[in-house]
């Protein structure tokens, strides 16, 4: 009995597709190695596969603003320092 044990971890703040209910889908691999993903509450389950295949088309498409233009590449920028500037004891919120 060389049997290794599924670990089922639930995902926190994960919502049911089927069911929308919250923090009720758990993640696992099944004997195939294979990412499996089910409800406790509805009983969907779905493998990464299947899950692969459902997401052909993009479900949101962009909104096309005056900052992200129609077929403007976008580039994202090098990290930059934050500065953290102290009000000191001029503050009078607090």
């Amino acid at each position: 009995m060389d049997q290794k044990a599924v670990v089922k971890r639930f995902i926190a703040g994960v919502v049911c597709p089927k069911c929308s209910k919250m923090d009720t889908t758990r993640m696992y691999r099944n004997e195939e190695g294979e990412e499996v993903r089910d409800c406790v509450a509805c009983g969907f389950e779905e493998n990464y596969s299947q899950h692969q295949a459902n997401q052909q088309q993009p479900e949101f498409e962009e909104i096309k603003t005056r900052v992200t233009p129609e077929g403007k590449v976008l580039l994202d920028e090098e990290e930059q320092p934050l500065k953290i500037m102290d009000p000191g004891l001029s503050r009078k919120d607090h």
